[in-house]
Parts: C-alpha cells; sequence; structure tokens
C-alpha cells in the first residue's frame, strides 16, 4: 500500500530555513567574504539534505520525486548560468581589446569626486532603462565605474552600491526588461499601466538615494587626487591604444538590446566583437597576453583572444591601482557563482516540490487584515522566496500567483500587486549573497555582496517605500462597484 504524502506543519517548514541561516551566520563568521570560494556551496547543500530529510521522514515524499522539483528548479536557472558564462567572456575581451580601460580613461577625464556617485548612479540607470538589464548594465558601464572610483578614492562597497542602485531602478522602469513583463502579467495587468504605477514609489526612491550620494560625495573626502588621475590615466595610454573607435563594441550591444535581441547571442556578439578590436588596435596587449615568440601575430592573436575568453588575464603596470583594474578571470572566474547558484536551486527545488514554502507563505497570508499589512505581507514574502529559493523570477511568480485573488478580493487592481512584486522581488535579490542576483553581481564587479549591500540606498528604500504608502494608503489604485462585482462573480465560478 503506498504512503500518500503529508501536508507539511509550519515548524517542519521552517526547520530546514532557519538551519540554513544559522549556518550561513556561523560560515560568514569564520569565512567571511571568502565564502563564495566553496563554504557558502556547502552549507546550501547540507541545508539541502536536512530538507530532504524532513521531506522524505516526515512528509513521506518519494526521492524521484524531490530530485525532479530540484531539477526543474536547476533548469529555471540555466539561462542565467548562460548569460554569466557570457558575461565572464565579454569583461576578458573588453579588457584585452582596451574597451574597458577606455571607458575607464575618459570617465577620469570627465568626473570627480564631489558628484562621481551620483553621476554613477545616473548612468548605470540611463543604460538599463535602454538595456532592459541590469546584468548587462552592471558587466559593461558597472565594470568601468568601478574602475573610475577607485582611481578617485572611493571605497569599492559603495561604488558598487551607487551602480547598483542605478541599475536596478532601470532595470524596474525599463519596458524591454524581462521582470517588469513579468510582475504585471502575473498580477493582471498590463504593461504600461504597471511601469505608471511604479513611478508613484520608485521616483521617490531613487530621489532619496541621489541625495544620499551627493551628501557622502560632498562631504566624503575622497583623495583622488589631480596627480593620481594622471598616473592612473598615464599608465592606460602607454599600454593601450585609447581611441573613440573602442566604443562601437559596446554601442552595437547596447543597440542589439534595445532592439530586443535575446541577452545570450547578443552577449556573445560583444565578446567576440571584443577579441576582433584587440586584435585590431591592440597587438602589443595581444602579444603580452600570448606569451610567445617567433610565431605569426595570427597564432598570438587567437592565443590571446581565446585565453581573455576563457581565463584570468593581467596585464602588469608600474602602477599597483591600474593592475586592480586590468585584471579579468574569463568564464572560468564565473564557475564558483555558477556552483553556489547549481546548490541554491538544489535548496529552492526541494523545498518547493515539498511544499514547505507554500506552507509558510500561506501561513503569512492568514495574518493579512488591512491594505497596508496586505502589501507588507506581499514584500515579506518576495524577500522571503529571494532568500529561500535564491531566484528572482520565483519570488515574483509565486506570490504572485498567492496574492492575486487576495487583492482582487478586497478591492486593488492588479497594478497594486505588480508594484509591490517589483519594489521588494525585482530589487532585493542583489542584496542576497546566495541568489542568483547577489552571487552574480558579486563575481562580475569582485566586491563581496555584503561588502556593496549597506550601500545598496535604493535597494534598501524600495520595499520600505511601498510599505509606507500602502499605510498611508496613498497611490493605491481601486476598483470601481462595477467591476468589483463582475470580480465577485468571476471567482465565484
Amino acid at each position: 500500500m503506498a504512503v500518500s504524502r503529508k501536508e507539511p506543519s509550519v515548524l517542519e517548514a521552517l526547520f530546514p530555513i532557519l538551519f540554513l541561516i544559522a549556518l550561513l551566520v556561523v560560515n560568514i563568521f569564520i569565512f567571511g567574504t571568502d565564502g563564495l570560494e566553496g563554504s557558502n556551496q556547502m552549507v546550501l547543500v547540507v541545508s539541502s539534505g536536512v530538507a530532504g530529510l524532513v521531506a522524505i521522514f516526515r512528509l513521506k515524499i518519494k526521492w524521484e520525486e524531490l530530485q525532479d522539483g530540484i531539477v526543474n528548479s536547476i533548469s529555471s536557472a540555466m539561462s542565467s548560468i548562460l548569460i554569466l558564462l557570457l558575461i565572464g567572456a565579454l569583461a576578458g575581451t573588453w579588457l584585452l581589446s582596451g574597451i574597458v580601460p577606455a571607458m575607464i580613461y575618459y570617465g577620469l577625464q570627465i568626473l570627480n569626486p564631489t558628484i562621481f556617485l551620483i553621476a554613477a548612479c545616473i548612468v548605470s540607470a540611463i543604460v538599463s532603462i535602454a538595456t532592459g538589464s541590469s546584468w548587462t548594465t552592471v558587466a559593461t558601464v558597472g565594470v568601468a565605474l568601478l574602475g573610475i572610483g577607485k582611481a578617485l578614492g572611493f571605497g569599492e562597497g559603495i561604488i558598487a552600491g551607487a551602480v547598483l542602485s542605478g541599475a536596478y531602478f532601470g532595470d524596474k522602469m525599463s519596458p524591454l526588461s524581462d521582470t517588469t513583463n513579468l510582475a504585471p502579467a502575473m498580477a493582471g495587468t498590463d504593461l504600461f499601466t504597471h511601469i505608471r504605477h511604479m513611478t508613484k514609489t520608485t521616483v521617490p526612491s531613487i530621489l532619496i538615494t541621489l541625495i544620499i550620494f551627493g551628501v557622502i560625495g560632498f562631504t566624503s573626502g575622497a583623495e583622488g587626487s589631480v596627480d593620481q588621475v594622471k598616473d592612473i590615466s598615464a599608465v592606460i595610454l602607454e599600454q593601450f591604444n585609447i581611441n573613440g573607435w573602442l566604443f562601437i563594441v559596446p554601442v552595437l550591444v547596447i543597440l542589439m538590446i534595445v532592439k530586443k535581441v535575446p541577452a545570450v547571442p547578443a552577449l556573445l556578439a560583444g565578446a567576440l566583437l571584443g577579441g576582433l578590436f584587440a586584435v585590431i588596435f591592440q597587438p602589443g596587449i595581444i602579444q603580452t597576453i600570448a606569451n610567445e615568440e617567433n610565431v605569426s601575430f595570427l597564432y598570438m592573436s587567437y592565443k590571446a583572444v581565446m585565453k581573455a575568453l576563457y581565463g584570468e588575464i593581467s596585464i602588469v603596470t608600474s602602477n599597483e591601482v591600474v593592475n586592480e583594474l586590468l585584471v579579468t578571470g574569463g568564464m572560468a572566474g564565473m564557475l564558483n557563482t555558477i556552483w553556489l547558484i547549481i546548490c541554491a536551486m538544489i535548496f529552492g527545488g526541494i523545498m518547493e516540490e515539498s511544499g514547505m514554502l507554500r506552507v509558510l507563505a500561506e501561513a503569512i497570508i492568514e495574518k493579512v487584515h488591512s491594505i497596508g499589512s496586505l502589501i507588507a505581507s506581499t514584500a515579506a514574502t518576495c524577500v522571503f522566496f529571494n532568500v529561500t529559493t535564491s531566484d528572482q523570477y520565483l519570488a515574483i511568480l509565486v506570490p504572485g500567483r498567492m496574492y492575486a485573488d487576495i487583492y482582487k478580493k478586497r478591492g486593488l487592481k492588479g497594478e497594486n500587486l505588480s508594484r509591490t512584486l517589483e519594489d521588494s522581488a525585482t530589487v532585493t535579490s542583489v542584496l542576497i549573497p546566495w541568489n542568483t542576483c547577489g552571487a552574480t553581481q558579486a563575481s562580475v564587479l569582485g566586491v563581496a555582496t555584503l561588502t556593496y549591500a549597506p550601500y545598496c540606498f535604493f535597494n534598501i528604500i524600495s520595499p520600505f517605500m511601498t510599505i509606507l504608502f500602502g499605510y498611508l494608503k496613498l497611490g493605491i489604485n481601486y476598483y470601481s462597484k462595477e467591476e468589483m462585482e463582475e470580480i465577485k462573480n468571476e471567482l465565484a465560478v
């Protein structure tokens, strides 16, 4: 006689998550920012084992079912893994070709410490709106801005915070963004109604963010001296052939994404074009990276470009600051992050397949009474799913499905839900070290998640802003009486 699976209790569902959090705290205390090297991955694997034991021995779920859940969970992250590998390749060839050094060089000529953080945030926002991708923004202009900021004397945490604040603002507000399209689809509203409704909370959040960065810029005392900037610029000019033609490649990548070319082919094209431009404009760098003598330039070019695509390359100069900027890990540099993503999706797959995530979410819904508490619960659920499933898409999809009918019953239009999903799920994903977004951005920028997270002011403010608007009943769209009658009939069917 087959044993039917049991419904998990709240305590059973909460136990693997509490275990995960406790072990992560211990891990951070012992390993600090080196957790991505493997210890965070093992924490997720061990926590997955705990969740699996609860599912098998307490909930009577067969391992084969859990395994299917794990496979489905990992499959949902495959597109992110492909993009991550290509971002590594792109970073390699854009360094080899002089594209990133050119961005740093010209940026140093026009930016100063007082306005740098504001400018970094705004530039990242504009590029992200144009491309619809925070990941592409961070991997291209974000890397360059990090180099400029370091040269101007800022810490890497606050530079990354400014870049990510702008990038995620643009990602939220761009009609080209996948999350911006996903949220209204889950909530039952249309794209442009969703974007218009988001401006009510998103614009105040980014304005507060810019004010904070402005105050920091004016009072930081960042010591990026004129002499230091001149030295860095001179070293870059000495090593690379810097010219405006190099910007053709990033412009083409941005245009491809604006024209809705999928991210994978667009990034692959950008990486390969970077390799081609390296051969055309940087023969000296090609020879240095290839480290070969008495061979043809074609041979050296092939070897150098391949090394930039798949592995670590570094260009050693007389300036230590420049040396830190001129290093990249290629595809291989992304493997620890991919390892982390896979381990996180294993944990999320077991938790979802066993029903433990659903039970915890339903327990939250039971406590909802007012509009403010409904929106606060939605935001908290999104953050919860970002932490437990390690995926911002699941953090939009699952709460979106859970809360859609509740919002309707309370007379709240779909755009209220879609806005809350974006204000909480999209932006907080990058603050969590084991989330696909947090792990990716930390790897791309070379800055630990916990180092930049305190400075991602936009990402921190956004969920609180949407909750505040909920409790104050500001910017809330309601159904008319006639519409409510139709909804009641629809839900009764």
